[in-house]
């Protein structure tokens, strides 16, 4: 019998742990994955078309437009690293993105099989955030308790200098969290709308909630 291919989306506000999560996962299961935010930068720097187009609204400040984010995507999961199955990890992030991806999927003979939820509290969100530290150079995250750097301010991967983002202070945070569950809800009710969402607790530790997560999978049919 061939081997079951899994096609995951992660959601869940700042500071939930999606990256995290992912990369735990993407070991375990043999996943890749893809993150749009790494896709827009080896786009850019590959001067590639799409990534030329990507690089004149993000020189501007402006968010780039759906349809070229998930032409990204779309040539990404054309790979053959992705035939075995794929984490998306910030995208889609509104309904109108779902509803492209899965049109993008359908043309690629693919489908979407689960979105886990990651629903987090405001409380542990401003932890992990306002505690986060972030490689200049490499952009690796570090976490002042919960995954410090062996030397304070230096990150472990390649020595570069770290820092806290502007927008991790506490106030900020939850300024976000508010935007992020404002913008969210429709996509998070299609995706329950489909039968697709499978909501898992944020707040507990990386660790158990992969424990919980290779319990639903289980469940689920995918091992």
């Amino acid at each position: 019998m061939e081997e079951r291919k899994l096609n995951i989306v992660l959601l869940g506000p700042p500071g939930a742990g999606k990256g995290t999560q992912a990369d735990i996962l993407k070991k375990a299961f043999d996943l890749l994955h893809v993150s749009t935010g790494d896709l827009l930068r080896e786009a850019v720097k590959a001067e590639s078309p799409v990534g030329r187009k990507a690089s004149e609204y993000m020189e501007r400040g402006e968010l780039v437009p759906d349809r070229i984010v998930t032409e990204l995507v779309k040539e990404r999961l054309k790979q053959p690293d992705a035939k075995r199955g794929v984490i998306l990890d910030g995208y889609p992030r509104t309904k109108a993105q779902a509803e492209a991806l899965d049109a993008a999927l359908n043309e690629l003979g693919k489908a979407m099989d689960l979105v886990l939820y990651m629903k987090t509290s405001e409380d542990v969100a401003v932890q992990r955030l306002s505690g986060r530290r972030v490689c200049r150079k490499c952009g690796k995250n570090h976490h002042v308790t919960n995954m410090p750097p062996s030397a304070e301010g230096v990150c472990d991967i390649c020595g570069g200098e770290l820092y806290q983002r502007k927008d991790d202070n506490p106030e900020t945070v939850k300024n976000r969290l508010r935007v992020y569950e404002d913008s969210t809800k429709d996509l998070v009710g299609y995706y329950r709308g489909k039968g697709l969402l499978r909501e898992v607790n944020g707040d507990i530790s990386a660790q158990k909630l992969f424990e919980d997560i290779k319990s639903l999978f289980k469940k689920e049919g995918f091992s």
